[in-house]
């Protein structure tokens, strides 16, 4: 693994305010999630890490906005403000932002990216006016307008720009489906104390669960079986997405391999906790993670 120094000066980062604007944005997604940021720095090319990292970086940034509490009475002006920002940085080529700064940046070395930044922004309102899904059909148009275009900041930069429109966006569509299921499923805990369902309400109802039995976590083969199904539906999406390494360059197959193997893992792993997510979430042994990530680095170097 490159030092971060050497990382920025091969992906041409050269200017100290840009390089400190990039740091920071490592920081932030280093804290966010661990094994992701150790899997980008070890399995993918120097000269696209700081990208990948500046366009998670402001994807995250820009969801933890649109999850404020609208208690708080700033929320929607919050956003709104965040939104125009990024659209005069987007227009003007400037930003006194870091995190537009970076992004800036990212998009004027991968251009395809700035698109996809218009279409994450176009589906925030999904995220930001979320008051829970009725129905699955609910819970798949959430989907299509916000959780695909988040992941596609990051998928841009890794796929070939010549795979097929079609299979790219089946693949890449299988895969945030399962992702973002199984976050709704394994991160329940947490989402109910913040004042947020976000397991489809005719699910429940299938299963004789009411959110009262989640909230307090009312362990029941009601629940039980809620839980294992949409666990095994996320399971069996991220495995449909397998094909994606083959879409990306040489170079980024490890990576994209090592990603979809990670979030089975998270599966399998909130599988194994079951009704014990209603306290707490669920991550894949240490051991389990740096295994996937060994395998990968070594199959990458061969």
């Amino acid at each position: 693994m490159h030092s971060w120094d050497r990382t920025l000066t091969a992906a041409g980062i050269g200017a100290p305010r840009l390089r400190a604007d990039y740091t920071r944005q490592r920081d932030r997604v280093s804290a966010y999630r661990r094994h992701a940021y150790v899997a980008v720095r070890l399995l993918l090319p120097p000269a696209l890490v700081p990208h990948v990292i500046a366009a998670t970086a402001f994807m995250h940034h820009t969801d933890t906005l649109l999850d404020a509490s609208p208690a708080t009475g700033h929320a929607e002006d919050s956003c709104a403000a965040w939104e125009k920002s990024v659209r005069e940085a987007l227009a003007t080529g400037n930003s006194g932002d870091p995190v537009l700064r970076a992004l800036l940046h990212t998009v004027s070395v991968h251009p395809r990216l700035r698109g996809h930044v218009e279409d994450f922004l176009a589906g925030a309102s999904a995220d930001r006016d979320f008051t829970g899904f009725s129905d699955e059909a609910d819970y798949q148009r959430y989907i299509d307008a916000y959780s695909l275009p988040a992941f596609m900041l990051i998928a841009c930069l890794l796929l070939s720009p010549d795979a097929g429109a079609e299979l790219s966006h089946q693949l890449c569509r299988a895969y945030i489906d399962g992702s973002q299921r199984l976050d709704f499923v394994n991160d329940l805990a947490e989402d109910l104390r913040d004042g947020r369902l976000t397991l489809p309400d005719d699910a429940l109802a299938h299963h004789g669960v009411r959110r009262a039995d989640l909230e307090t976590g009312r362990e029941s083969p009601g629940t039980r079986a809620l839980l294992t199904s949409l666990l095994a539906r996320a399971r069996r999406d991220l495995l449909a997405s397998r094909g994606l390494p083959g879409l990306a360059p040489p170079a980024h197959r490890a990576f994209t391999r090592a990603v979809i193997t990670l979030e089975v893992l998270t599966a399998d792993a909130a599988a194994a906790k079951g009704t014990g997510l209603l306290h707490g979430s669920a991550r894949p042994s240490v051991p389990a993670a740096v295994k996937v990530l060994v395998r990968e680095y070594r199959r990458r170097g061969r």
